[in-house]
């Protein structure tokens, strides 16, 4: 067989594979168009906003320091403050898992109140926390800070002045450093010897 005949026939059988490769790559974004793959935000935002009866809940122990007032979050009673000091007992909060994603009841240990929003957006200790007026969604931000909002009321969130007392929630935006928290260890002394869960 001469050398000409050899070249030509290692060139076809290249051209062929090609062709083939080209067809088989277009066959697979094909497919994938007829067939769109599930939209996962559609279905973390459906899951997200039903209570897990099922699993067992996640609870975690910590402080909330408000960016703003320089304090930390307190449940006393129905008062919700953020002018608590480094180790407060009614600092102390049990962050609980309501379902798969992220959101969460809050609960101040020596009160044994949840954190609520009413509906004039005012936030409230009340003693039941399972309606969605005490559900909130915790939101990691850009900055690290976390905010934290109201699972009833989209769009509002958990928010202090200065001074430490709660901002109405219909004022609030994402974006404002009133609702920036950071989420820290309790230092101070502990009940029934449990120790703090990492956060």
């Amino acid at each position: 067989m001469p050398q000409h005949d050899l070249t030509n026939n290692s060139f076809l059988l290249l051209c062929r594979s090609f062709h083939f490769l080209v067809l088989w790559c277009h066959a697979q974004v094909s497919a994938g168009e007829n067939y769109p793959s599930p939209n996962f935000n559609q279905y973390v935002r459906t899951q997200g906003a039903v209570t897990d009866q099922l699993s067992r809940r996640q609870v975690r122990i910590y402080q909330l320091y408000s960016r703003t007032s320089g304090k930390h979050v307190q449940i006393q009673g129905k008062r919700v403050t953020a002018t608590a000091e480094d180790g407060n007992v009614y600092a102390r909060l049990f962050v609980e898992t309501d379902t798969f994603g992220s959101r969460v009841r809050i609960r101040g240990e020596e009160s044994g109140r949840y954190l609520c929003m009413n509906r004039r957006g005012k936030l409230v200790g009340k003693p039941n926390g399972r309606s969605r007026d005490c559900i909130f969604t915790e939101i990691v931000l850009e900055n690290n800070y976390t905010a934290f909002q109201n699972a009833k009321y989209e769009g509002w969130y958990v928010a202090f002045t200065r001074k430490g007392k709660p901002i109405t929630a219909s004022r609030t935006r994402e974006n404002q450093r009133e609702v920036h928290f950071i989420k820290r260890l309790h230092n101070g002394p502990q009940r029934n010897g449990l120790t703090p869960a990492v956060i």
